[in-house]
């Protein structure tokens, strides 16, 4: 056995992981997450309570709206996803799995749709049904 200790193999990238402030958890961060996320809720929340919109497809649309933006909101302040953080592998772990799932419900809503219309021909439109 030789007295001189082996160098860690890993040694210079235990180093490196993080060394950027990059997915390091703050109280500041996860208050203004907080905060942002309650905001983002209590909008949509009081719009459709209030009716403060008659239309009711233009509130589904802004309160989906809303959502998207207090996703990105959880994934940026809680997930600590971004760009940076593992050198940008899981914004395109994300990004690929956004896509399969945009094209497993696009394809089944399709599915769904044309075997309606093409397996139900004679039957009347449910919205005229009483």
């Amino acid at each position: 056995m030789s007295a001189t200790p082996h160098p860690d193999p890993h040694a210079a990238d235990a180093a490196s992981h993080g060394g950027d402030g990059a997915g390091h958890a703050t109280l500041r961060g996860y208050l203004t997450g907080f905060v942002l996320a309650a905001i983002l809720t209590a909008i949509p929340f009081a719009l459709v309570m209030t009716g403060a919109i008659p239309d009711r497809q233009a509130t589904a649309i802004i309160v989906m709206g809303f959502a998207v933006v207090q996703i990105f909101v959880h994934m940026i302040y809680f997930l600590h996803m971004d760009a940076r953080t593992e050198h940008g592998w899981s914004l395109m772990a994300l990004i690929f799995t956004i896509v399969m799932v945009v094209i497993a419900l696009a394809g089944s809503l399709w599915v769904m749709y044309h075997l309606n219309a093409n397996m139900m021909p004679g039957m009347p439109d449910m919205s005229q049904l009483p």
